[in-house]
């Protein structure tokens, strides 16, 4: 029955929003947290240490900031998919595989809300 269907219901896009507005204020957060670390709120450096330990801590920070702002940017772009997700529940497009036109099963879209493709979208593009 459910693949007779070509969208999910209004009351389905509602759950979907819910969850995925949820997902959003945590992800927020995250980068909130991110950027805190990278703009040394509440440093604690080493300024009074001996310059040799300082030099080693100094090389230890920068990897530290690098992989922080890797984090940073990946999490600003689990972001946007999240907000493109919300776009498509208002234009009830959500759901829709792009590649396939069939529905993405609900367990997938619980699992990853912003999903795009369909299980079997997916793995005919990894082969």
């Amino acid at each position: 029955m459910a693949d007779d269907k070509t969208r999910y219901s209004d009351a389905e896009l509602a759950e979907f929003k819910a969850l995925i507005d949820e997902k959003l204020v945590g992800a927020h957060k995250d980068l909130e947290d991110l950027s805190t670390t990278m703009n040394h709120k509440d440093d604690h450096g080493t300024d009074d240490t001996s310059p040799t330990f300082k030099m080693l801590e100094d090389g230890i920070e920068v990897l530290s900031r690098e992989e922080t702002a890797q984090l940073a940017l990946r999490q600003q772009k689990f972001i946007s998919h999240l907000e493109a997700a919300l776009n498509r529940i208002k234009n009830k497009t959500y759901g829709v595989c792009r590649v396939t036109g069939k529905l993405i099963p609900k367990e997938r879209l619980r699992a990853v809300p912003h999903a795009t493709l369909s299980i079997e979208a997916k793995m005919a593009q990894q082969k």
